[in-house]
């Protein structure tokens, strides 16, 4: 069951997105069929899943109008990433990752924001998410920009700090040798990564203790420099 958060932010996606559309798309000719390109161009239509994942992770340059055709597909998919049956999440770079959505009016820009904070938290709150984890906190990063947002949503119960132990055990090894944990988040800069480290250095060790000593012990040593790491884990 979703979140009265979650619950609403749909709903404000909805209206605000409801009618758009790509008038003038032609598509890629070579990857998209006529049939599937008139689903960016007609509102009001439901879109086959399968194309409605081809879209949502196409490259930019299959557009004529990428920000256009990203709006037209808003309210379907942003409830199929609630649901978890947009498949892709987590393994290919949503387009509203590319597309430069915050320069859009500004409601158009809250809605988008408030949907990525309230499906993290929901996830968060969820023992079993329809996706993994670490899947939602990749897409939501690349889509806000930000490690930010979703690092301080991450506040300790129970649920969350079991996700915290299974994203600390998929990331660790990386963040230890000061590599990215992320395949295709490719936004993630230098700066990103110290936040994550520096955060699950001050948040992991506490939460995670009566869980897994080890892995917990492990994440504290993100505090240290480089060199030192090794010495205390080794």
């Amino acid at each position: 069951m979703r979140s009265p958060a979650l619950e609403a932010a749909l709903a404000t996606v909805d209206t605000v997105f409801n009618g758009f559309a790509s008038p003038h798309e032609t598509g890629c000719g070579r990857c998209h069929l006529p049939e599937e390109t008139a689903y960016l161009r007609t509102p009001f239509t439901r879109v086959p899943p399968d194309v409605l994942e081809m879209y949502v992770f196409e490259v930019s340059d299959h557009f004529d109008d990428h920000a256009a055709a990203m709006r037209r597909l808003l309210p379907q998919g942003a409830r199929a990433m609630a649901d978890g049956t947009l498949e892709g999440v987590g393994w290919r770079e949503h387009g509203l990752g590319v597309v430069d959505w915050r320069s859009w009016p500004a409601e158009q820009a809250a809605a988008i924001e408030a949907f990525f904070h309230a499906w993290w938290e929901d996830v968060l709150a969820t023992p079993e998410p329809p996706n993994a984890v670490e899947d939602v906190f990749e897409t939501c990063a690349a889509v806000l920009g930000s490690f930010t947002p979703l690092l301080d949503r991450w506040k300790t119960a129970p649920v969350a700090d079991a996700h915290l132990l299974r994203c600390v055990d998929q990331w660790l090894d990386d963040l230890l040798a000061e590599s990215s944990p992320f395949a295709w988040c490719s936004r993630a800069t230098d700066s990103d990564i110290r936040e994550l480290q520096s955060w699950l250095a001050q948040e992991a060790p506490a939460r995670l203790e009566s869980r897994d000593y080890g892995l917990a012990t492990r994440a504290g040593a993100l505090a240290l420099p480089y060199p030192e790491r090794w010495d205390r884990l080794y």
